[in-house]
């Protein structure tokens, strides 16, 4: 059984089983995942009740392990360093030139500024240029994946492109999805599994076990795909 509780701002997902012991148990693990243990017969809302009591150790085991985990490094914009593109790493080149002006040339992001090439301006360009085509491939993904799966559907969504701080997407009771515009440099199967997660929310909108039971019925394989999203964008 899957679920999430949220807990001082924060989204915590946890797996949850049943067995002969007498107590429940939680353990959060180095992946920082939680997993909890609990008697036979106890139910979703007993185990959530008690995941709130004990949310802030979870949160402080979560800060722990998390200390030990890679971090891609803080970007500076400058010339050598590598940026992602769809789950591929490409150098960065900076230019002068006639035009603020970002292109992707085999294996180099290539930035020219007009008048200012300073790292903000740098940034601001190849933001820029994420943004417009994070609005054409990650549309694209949508649609596809909509048509392919309007049958699971109760409404048929709308799509909203934009940045976000702590989700890579999301579903509104309106129908609307919203996906991270950064989810443009993850790969491709990721980017498809973040919208297939908020596509059955259209039907699920709880993470209970109906929602995962449906989820692995659209794509059996979205841990995967979870699991290499984390390693790429982290």
């Amino acid at each position: 059984m899957r679920g999430f509780i949220d807990y001082a701002g924060r989204h915590i997902d946890y797996r949850a089983s049943h067995s002969a012991r007498t107590t429940l148990a939680i353990s959060v693990h180095p992946d920082g995942s939680v997993e909890v243990v609990a008697p036979e017969g106890t139910s979703q809302r007993d185990i959530e009740l008690r995941l709130h009591k004990r949310a802030n150790w979870v949160l402080h085991q979560q800060r722990y392990f998390d200390q030990f985990r890679p971090r891609t490094p803080e970007r500076k914009f400058v010339s050598g360093e590598t940026h992602l593109y769809l789950g591929r790493q490409y150098r960065l080149k900076i230019e002068a030139g006639a035009e603020d002006r970002v292109r992707l040339v085999g294996g180099d992001f290539r930035a020219s500024s007009k008048e200012d090439s300073s790292a903000s301006r740098v940034a601001e360009n190849l933001a820029g240029w994420y943004r417009r085509h994070a609005d054409v491939k990650l549309a694209r993904g949508f649609r596809h994946l909509t048509d392919r799966y309007s049958r699971h559907l109760l409404c048929e969504p709308t799509l909203s492109i934009r940045p976000m701080k702590r989700r890579w997407g999301s579903f509104s009771s309106n129908g609307r999805i919203t996906l991270n515009v950064d989810l443009i440099r993850a790969p491709l199967p990721c980017i498809d599994y973040v919208i297939v997660h908020e596509l059955a929310h259209s039907r699920e909108p709880n993470h209970g076990r109906a929602f995962f039971e449906l989820l692995g019925q659209l794509m059996p394989d979205w841990e995967i795909r979870k699991r290499t999203l984390e390693r790429f964008l982290s």
